[in-house]
């Protein structure tokens, strides 16, 4: 047998298929949020992202969005600020989420970071992005870049999102949308639908079992030497 010392074997679990196969799931709407990073009025990251909106809500899903105007920025209020609650309350409330950011200066708007930075990794004993699914998308005024995508993925895994494999990035999008804001029928509007189908999946597969997808060896070691501590002060 592999010889593994430095494991703690009261803390260490085999994979569980009972809890990965629950015979019980969730029959309600997957639920999804969609944050976009512009506050123009023809923006077209937030036209994609109602284009993607409506494919999830043609998938079964129910969508909500998050309007960033007004949103102050990170650290200038208190939590307790309107637009603040407003958005911890939808991150609370969704199964997923959808990024969706235009690309300035090679990178997300500060308009999209500030929304990110807004959503705490803990709100008291609630971890509000732990396990959720999540998409990114970006737009681009020019010819088709990926940096805004990839650092989305980076604060997606920063903040233990389960970011799905697929993205889309959108060329020139000021030619790929209508004078109503619809988008055009082209390649890009194929992959934000496989984008929004992958994201459904994803999300209906894990959404019943994100806690224990989440369940770490390291913090069940932790936690455990949390309450032998307290054990034994309370015996001294």
């Amino acid at each position: 047998m592999t010889s593994t010392p430095n494991l703690s074997d009261d803390c260490f679990a085999p994979i569980n298929d009972t809890a990965l196969f629950p015979t019980e799931r969730r029959t309600d709407k997957p639920r999804f949020l969609m944050l976009y990073g512009s506050l123009r009025e023809r923006s077209f990251s937030r036209l994609s992202a109602e284009e993607a909106g409506r494919i999830l809500e043609r998938l079964g899903a129910e969508v909500r969005f998050f309007d960033p105007r007004d949103l102050p920025l990170p650290g200038s209020v208190e939590d307790d600020h309107p637009k603040v609650k407003e958005l911890r309350d939808l991150v609370l409330w969704c199964d997923g989420m959808v990024w969706s950011s235009p690309e300035r200066h090679g990178s997300m708007t500060s308009v999209m970071k500030a929304q990110i930075d807004w959503i705490p990794l803990t709100l008291g004993a609630v971890r509000p992005t732990q396990g959720k699914t999540l998409a990114v998308m970006q737009v681009c005024g020019g010819s088709q870049s990926f940096n805004t995508v990839n650092q989305l993925r980076i604060l997606g895994r920063w903040m233990r999102l389960l970011t799905i494999p697929n993205q889309s990035s959108v060329a020139k999008a000021w030619d790929e949308f209508d004078a109503e804001g619809r988008m055009k029928p082209s390649p890009y509007y194929n992959r934000i639908v496989d984008v929004m189908e992958e994201l459904m999946k994803f999300t209906v597969l894990t959404r019943d079992i994100r806690d224990h997808m989440v369940d770490r060896y390291s913090e069940r070691k932790e936690s455990r030497a949390e309450l032998s501590k307290r054990v034994n002060l309370s015996k001294a």
